[in-house]
Order: structure tokens, then sequence, then C-alpha cells
């Protein structure tokens, strides 16, 4: 097993000084692996201040949320979405989708989070399966031409929303996986399937959040 990234282990610890990140495998996706926070010192009782230390600083890219995990199978389980195309994944978070659609055989992948400790898991997850992609911190001020703009679990916020709007402004297909939206209804988007899944490490989410939706969207 590859040692820990130290700039990934002090990134975690500015949500608990005494969490860490460790190698895990994706139960779904067991050809990916990546740098997640280690859930063992994450199994106690938490202080209301250590409580606060985790909502002031989440660290969304230290967890492989459902969305990402579905979203990441169903590209290497259909590599013709991807293959030879220009990809950004937006919201890229750990990186997993970007990894998989490299995998599947994507011509280019943009890796897009607006959170700089988002980026650096990305680029260290990109080396530890062995493949490369660029890395960009706005959306909004990306102006390359892409084939396909993927996104998994972007949609948790309501403010959020406007984003599948612009994700069409910036490329002529969009693949989207969400477990959050209830009574999804967003022409042009449509329901392509549904997958039961969770986060790693295991959340223990309720149900509800363990349905992933698939939704593609073409302005073609």
């Amino acid at each position: 097993m590859t040692d820990s990234p130290t700039a990934l282990n002090f990134c975690i610890q500015k949500m608990l000084p005494d969490a860490s990140i460790s190698e895990q495998y994706l139960p779904h996706c067991p050809e990916i692996k990546l740098w997640l926070v280690d859930p063992i010192p994450m199994q106690r009782h938490f202080s209301q201040d250590e409580i606060l230390a985790i909502q002031a600083y989440p660290a969304y890219w230290a967890f492989c949320w459902a969305s990402g995990q579905v979203l990441a199978r169903h590209i290497i389980d259909n590599p013709e979405l991807v293959r030879d195309k220009r990809i950004m994944d937006f919201g890229a978070g750990s990186g997993v989708v970007a990894i998989a659609a490299m995998m599947a055989g994507a011509k280019q992948v943009i890796a897009c989070d607006i959170d700089p400790d988002a980026l650096l898991s990305c680029q260290e997850n990109a080396k530890l399966n062995n493949v490369e992609f660029e890395l960009h911190g706005d959306l909004f001020e990306f102006n390359q031409e892409i084939d396909l703009l993927i996104a998994a679990d972007v949609l948790y916020d309501k403010a959020n929303l406007p984003l599948l709007d612009v994700f069409l402004s910036k490329a002529p297909e969009v693949l989207v996986a969400d477990s959050r939206v209830k009574n999804f209804n967003f022409p042009p988007y449509q329901s392509i399937g549904q997958t039961d899944s969770f986060t790693v490490p295991d959340l223990d989410e309720l149900d509800e959040f363990r349905l992933v939706n698939l939704y593609k969207a073409s302005r073609i």
C-alpha cells in the first residue's frame, strides 16, 4: 500500500486534528482506488467543538459520494460515452469520475472544483490510479471547447440548480448523477436510470440519499 500524501493529511487535519487519509477501494468500482478519510478515527463521539470544526471544513473531497461512485461505474461500463472526447468533471471532489473517464478512453479530462484542496485530492488520486488530467478552479472562467460535462452530487443545495443551465452553455451534452433532488423536472434533462449506492467511507446515510438518479441533457 502506498504511503498517504503528506499534503492531503495536512488538509484533512483542518477538519479534525486526529483525522487522516488512507488508500481505499470502491465496492462498486474496484478498478479505482482513492485517498479518502480513514473511517476508524471517525468512529467515536465528537465534542461540540469538533462538530463545529467539521461543519466549518466538511472536506467533501475526502469522501467518494454515492453519486460519484454510480457515475464512475456508469462511465466505465459505457465507455462510448467518453471515448475520444473532451470531458469536464465539474465539482470533481476526489476526482473519481474524472479518473473513470480517463480509464474509459477520454481524449482529455478537466477536473473542475472551486476548492483548492479538492484539486490537490484530484491530483493525488490521479497519480494513485496512473492517469493524468487537467485541473481547473472556476467553471465560469472556463472557455475551452468540450464535448461532455459530467457532474455528480453537486445539487445538494437548491441554490445550485441554475448550474444545470450553465452546464449546457459549456457543453453540448451533460451527464448528471444526483441523490438529493426530489421530483426532478428540469427539461431538457431526462432520467436515464437509477442505482442504489452509498458513500465511501460509508456514512450510514438515510436510504433516500442512497438512491442515485442519472440524468442526461443535450442541446443537439
